[in-house]
């Protein structure tokens, strides 16, 4: 988080508004293009994964990797249709891809290793991916000025998420490996595909939702407001980032072995320290971030930044509903209730269309963070009232 929280700056800092906003709507892109990438299929695999003998492992790994070979030979193509429509300069897209691969590649390890039991390995890999090479970033614009430049970011972006490839994959090397003598299991694969399908709909709305915020930002207040945004959401961000490593992978797979054990005492109890801990970190993150971030303006020196602060305090406040949503999101993922899942992240996308049309009516600067909060609101209220429902039955049935 830290690293994130001063890379954004030193990146406004060392370049221009445009830059920093060409930033942002690389990163989201990116971002949004590992979905179609992944295809979801996390979900089926890591529970998958959870349910099966540790030396079944390596083979399900090998498997997933053949269906992502296929879905890289069949989305990469089509990706460049964000350059054709002229979303990006075309000058961005060999970094784009490079970082589309390298990025999924991450994430997928990641979280092989969280399922697998290996979380603080999986938060170095975060860390590498996602920190390491921004601190490396902002030590070079600081000493050496001829780095300061969109691309040498980009470069150390690059860097950092390929070495975290490497040690991942390593670290699943020493998995048992005696039964990839198997041949593919194509009926495996396609039962997954038949399952991230529906989630892969529904990742895809609530995640066009952090994409196309800022398109929509620069559409309808400017380069220079889409900088300010760019600058503030990263902030936010962090927050999520920091939950992301420090509490849900740590906490999710438990409560899934819990309900999986049928162990109700400790399926509830791990909930209620993923709410105690996901409200707490996620409200003090928030409150240092909106303290710090002043001092940090002064030294910034920049007006179209600190004119617009307002924006970082309307989009913590989203991050955080969206941080706390995540709690009975991930019940429900415990209990294998996905059709729910699914429909409240199925009518994130549109919902947020309406209210960012609504919004927007009143005010260009704060109506799109003004949309995510309303978007977020509603999802935590369904997730939570859908949770409690669901967990009733589940006690009623055990009892």
């Amino acid at each position: 988080m830290v690293s994130k929280f001063f890379f954004i700056f030193f990146l406004a800092y060392y370049l221009e508004p445009h830059a920093v906003a060409l930033y942002g709507l690389l990163t989201v892109t990116v971002s949004y293009s590992l979905y179609a990438l992944g295809f979801d299929f996390y979900t089926y695999s890591t529970r998958e994964l959870l349910g099966n003998v540790q030396d079944q492992w390596a083979r399900l790994i090998r498997d997933q990797g053949v269906f992502f070979a296929l879905t890289y030979i069949l989305v990469l193509p089509l990706l460049a249709l964000v350059f054709f429509f002229e979303l990006l300069p075309w000058f961005l897209a060999p970094w784009f891809f490079m970082l589309v691969i390298v990025e999924h590649l991450s994430q997928e390890l990641n979280r092989l290793l969280v399922a697998i039991s290996k979380q603080l390995l999986a938060s170095v890999i975060l860390f590498l991916r996602s920190g390491l090479w921004a601190i490396i970033a902002v030590i070079s614009f600081w000493l050496f000025p001829q780095t300061r430049s969109l691309e040498y970011a980009l470069s150390a972006w690059v860097l950092g998420a390929l070495i975290s490839c490497i040690i991942g994959i390593v670290a699943l090397s020493a998995l048992e490996r005696k039964n990839l003598k198997q041949s593919v299991d194509w009926k495996w694969i396609r039962r997954g595909i038949a399952v991230a399908v529906p989630f892969l709909i529904a990742t895809l709305s609530i995640r066009g939702v952090f994409t196309i915020d800022r398109y929509w930002v620069k559409l309808i207040a400017g380069q220079e407001i889409l900088a300010s945004y760019v600058l503030f959401a990263g902030i936010a961000n962090a927050v999520t980032s920091f939950l992301d490593a420090g509490v849900f992978v740590f906490l999710y797979p438990k409560i899934v072995s819990a309900f999986t054990r049928k162990d109700q005492k400790d399926f509830v109890s791990g909930m209620r320290s993923l709410l105690l801990q996901t409200v707490l970190i996620a409200t003090l993150l928030s409150l240092a971030a909106a303290i710090l971030v002043h001092p940090l303006l002064w030294w910034l020196g920049k007006d179209v930044y600190s004119q617009n602060v307002g924006i970082l305090y309307v989009v913590l406040f989203a991050i955080v509903l969206y941080a706390i949503s995540m709690v009975p999101h991930y019940g429900l993922y415990a209990m294998s209730k996905d059709r729910h899942i699914i429909f409240s992240h199925l009518v994130a996308l549109p919902l947020f269309a309406l209210s960012a049309l609504v919004f927007t009516g009143f005010t260009s600067v704060y109506g799109i963070p003004l949309a995510l909060c309303f978007v977020f609101l509603a999802i935590l209220i369904y997730k939570a009232i859908v949770y409690q429902r669901c967990k009733s039955r589940l006690e009623w049935a055990s009892s």
